[in-house]
């Protein structure tokens, strides 16, 4: 029997498994409930499990038959702080968090590719790691797990490192879709406080007002783009976060504004942020007013191996047809924490079309409206698991 025959026949398990997962949507680096019933789903599977210290990460080591190299797997497990508006009959059962971002059938594919190999274990010449990860949107859950040694978990150093992530929106159910090179961007956040002395609305000349010099900021910050960085190898400010006064008569003592950079190459990643506080700074004097600003790199650019990249697309064609894989012309412009996998492990990461109905109108990942179509998890779990076995098979000659 076929990876792809033997995962369809798991389908109705996993995709009961994400529903459960999708009920209690747990948030950041410590997924108590995520994890107790993460590892029921493996529990009798002949693993190697470890438990993060420090986060509510499982990893998880299959030994093949005969020695051989190592293939880790990731599948992460945190959901968003979203009030569920999806109307799914298994929506989240908390207020104020769910899975719109899909990492509940990214656990769930992992948890079958899991099952798929373990009944394969005597045909496997090396190991595979499976990496149940927290903590991605934000909490650096990758890079904890990392530091906790996710990636020499077999012994030795990874090979090799796949992933995959659901898209309710943008692609075909079902479609596969990768680019090689650069497929997302790198993320920083910029935090600023502008500070003034605050006083009555009809006086600003005896106040020091911190609104204007703030707005001036925000919209610096678009200039600084275009007129610092090469329009071909983009960079990306939005300023989501804006907060100021209490009433149209107050000059307020401060303003606050948070921003999220995103760029696409390392050179540029490195100049974004220093010169986006350079700007803020230079307006604030401009105004005499004080300013406290910080700038946190969060994730840097997902990057795919050209190798790793031709193998995967080479695989998915021969599995599910020419038809089934799209070569991306462009990045996104999304951030992802496996870009810390593969900033150290040769892999490459994809995305799989799970849209329920029309790419071009459905709500998409991070939506409250957001909806995946679960019938798409044998497909994931068995391209994970076949490119386990092909990829070992290669690293053994």
């Amino acid at each position: 029997m076929s990876l792809r025959s033997d995962a369809a026949a798991l389908l109705d398990d996993l995709v009961g498994l994400r529903r459960d997962l999708h009920r209690i949507p747990e948030i950041g680096l410590h997924l108590p409930r995520t994890q107790e019933r993460v590892l029921a789903a493996l529990d009798g599977l002949p693993l190697e499990i470890t438990l993060g210290k420090n986060l509510s990460s499982i990893t998880a080591v299959l030994r093949g038959a005969r020695p051989g190299g190592t293939v880790l797997l990731r599948g992460d497990m945190d959901a968003l702080p979203v009030t569920e508006a999806s109307d799914e009959e298994f929506s989240s059962t908390l207020d104020g968090a769910m899975h719109a971002c899909g990492h509940d059938l990214h656990t769930a594919g992992l948890v079958g590719a899991a099952r798929l190999l373990a009944a394969r274990r005597q045909d496997l010449a090396g190991d595979v790691v499976f990496m149940f990860q927290p903590g991605e949107e934000g909490w650096n859950g990758a890079g904890h797990m990392i530091d906790e040694g996710v990636l020499t978990a077999s012994g030795r150093q990874a090979d090799a490192a796949y992933g995959l992530h659901v898209s309710a929106a943008s692609y075909a159910k079902g479609h596969f879709v990768a680019r090689p090179g650069t497929l997302m961007a790198a993320s920083g956040a910029l935090e600023v406080r502008v500070k003034g002395d605050g006083g009555h609305g009809s006086s600003p000349h005896d106040a020091r007002d911190p609104i204007p010099a703030a707005c001036e900021m925000v919209t610096a910050l678009q200039t600084m783009v275009t007129r610092t960085f090469d329009v071909f190898d983009p960079v990306v400010v939005t300023v989501g976060s804006f907060h100021a006064g209490t009433r149209r008569n107050i000059i307020p003592d401060d303003a606050v504004f948070e921003a999220t950079l995103r760029s696409f190459s390392p050179e540029v990643a490195a100049r974004v942020g220093e010169r986006a506080v350079q700007v803020c700074r230079g307006i604030a004097q401009a105004h005499g007013l004080d300013i406290d600003i910080t700038y946190e790199p969060e994730y840097p650019a997902t990057v795919n191996d050209a190798g790793a990249y031709d193998f995967v697309a080479a695989t998915i064609r021969d599995v599910f047809g020419e038809d089934r894989f799209t070569e991306m012309a462009d990045p996104i412009t999304g951030s992802e924490d496996f870009s810390r996998v593969l900033d150290r492990v040769p892999g490459a990461y994809l995305f799989l079309g799970a849209c329920p109905g029309d790419p071009a109108t459905a709500p998409d990942n991070h939506s409250p409206r957001a909806r995946f179509d679960d019938h798409v998890l044998g497909d994931g779990a068995a391209l994970l698991a076949e490119l386990a076995v092909r990829r070992l098979a290669l690293l053994a000659g």
